[in-house]
């Protein structure tokens, strides 16, 4: 797995081994930001700060940061995957711009003063088939995780139904087994 594009581009990403983790592929990593940057109604991700739930690997996060965010939040509740992420924080030399968060993305709790300010961008990847999308969405809006206008990128397996009330579909597609949602928080 490499870096897309950006400051970090061709770089390899470190994943955790084994199948308990399901890196998303350098081919969905690269349509997802194409759908960002060629989108007229999505904020860019130049400048963001970001929030990876289910980070894994933290693939989509430090490719938002190759890219142009200003700050990532790895939530992952993992120990291996938590020790892949701090191995490519190390490696892409990003100490003072990412943090680990060892909690469940679906029991957050209220947002910690020390992660600063609410985020824009949020990427959601859990484990496809336990229907995790939703209660994920809540805890970020119900702990003030994020800003009104946010926009989060969901990628689920196909047979997954989202339940999401207060979030707007912008667009969606499909690639093989995978959908890739994106939605916008507060926008009616």
């Amino acid at each position: 797995m490499r870096i897309v594009a950006g400051e970090f581009k061709g770089r390899k990403i470190l994943a955790p081994e084994g199948k308990n983790t399901r890196p998303t592929t350098d081919r969905v990593r690269e349509s997802v930001f194409n759908l960002l940057a060629h989108n007229p109604d999505i904020p860019t991700v130049e400048g963001a700060r970001v929030i990876d739930l289910f980070a894994g690997s933290g693939a989509l996060g430090f490719e938002a940061m190759s890219r142009g965010a200003v700050f990532c939040l790895f939530v992952e509740i993992a120990a291996g995957a938590r020790g892949i992420i701090r191995s490519n924080i190390e490696n892409f030399q990003l100490f003072g711009n990412t943090r680990i968060h060892r909690r469940s993305a679906t029991d957050l709790g209220p947002k910690p003063n020390g992660v600063g300010e609410p985020f824009d961008l949020v990427f959601i990847d859990p484990p496809y088939g336990q229907e995790l999308v939703a209660p994920a969405l809540r805890q970020l809006e119900m702990g003030g995780w994020i800003k009104d206008g946010a926009i989060a990128i969901i990628e689920t397996g196909m047979e997954e139904e989202q339940n999401i009330e207060t979030w707007s579909l912008v667009t969606e597609r499909e690639y093989g087994e995978t959908r890739v949602a994106v939605y916008q928080y507060g926008v009616a």
